[in-house]
């Protein structure tokens, strides 16, 4: 028994967590992040993790160790949320631009984004904004967008059995480019209950082409 738990620790990709924080234009954000031990030129795309307006970075905390065997991974308490010091006026924009901040802060020239639910906004938000800073979006249960930009990202769009026809047309709108995957046979809440599942579904749409 305890031989196979050895080989199975050296067959899966190291991941180490941490937490840390880093400076923005309303003060400091606290940081979840996951990155594999390997590092290196063979890294993917570093992938943001924004959450939502009733959460934080603890959102994703069984999902980074999943998703961060090839890429580093960094889910930030946006700003006003959890550990993260509040802007003058919380909006999506301020969230948008503290982000901005942050990937400027590690010098990355290219992220990816994911956005849960109103952190979805958020991400949008920052690829109208910095559309040569974000490569790919993918969003899950999206709210309603009314008047949010368009954005020409390649984009993953995970739809639960709450979207109605409506909401899915205007996110089309929204997003040209995107794909939409049907979500509503697993569980409500798939960073929770299927993160190993959730990664792997992401993971195929951010290393393709």
């Amino acid at each position: 028994m305890a031989k196979n738990a050895k080989t199975a620790s050296i067959d899966k990709p190291a991941v180490r967590t941490r937490r840390a924080y880093f400076d923005c234009r309303f003060g400091q954000l606290h940081v979840r992040t996951a990155f594999p031990t390997t590092g290196g030129f063979d890294e993917q795309v570093t992938l943001f993790c924004l959450h939502s307006n009733e959460g934080s970075s603890r959102s994703f905390a069984r999902f980074l160790p999943e998703i961060a065997n090839e890429r580093s991974v960094y889910a930030p308490d946006l700003p006003g949320s959890g550990e993260s010091d509040p802007p003058p006026t919380p909006t999506p924009a301020d969230a948008a631009a503290a982000i901005s901040d942050f990937a400027n802060d590690l010098r990355l020239r290219q992220i990816d984004l994911l956005g849960l639910r109103s952190g979805a906004e958020v991400a949008i938000e920052l690829s109208k904004a910095r559309p040569e800073l974000v490569r790919r979006l993918v969003l899950i249960g999206v709210p309603a967008l009314d008047q949010a930009p368009t954005v020409n990202h390649k984009s993953l769009v995970l739809r639960n059995k709450l979207d109605t026809q409506a909401a899915a047309q205007r996110m089309k709108n929204i997003l040209p480019n995107a794909q939409f995957a049907d979500t509503s046979g697993n569980a409500e809440d798939l960073l929770d209950a299927a993160p190993q599942l959730l990664a792997k579904q992401i993971g195929g749409f951010l290393r393709g082409p």
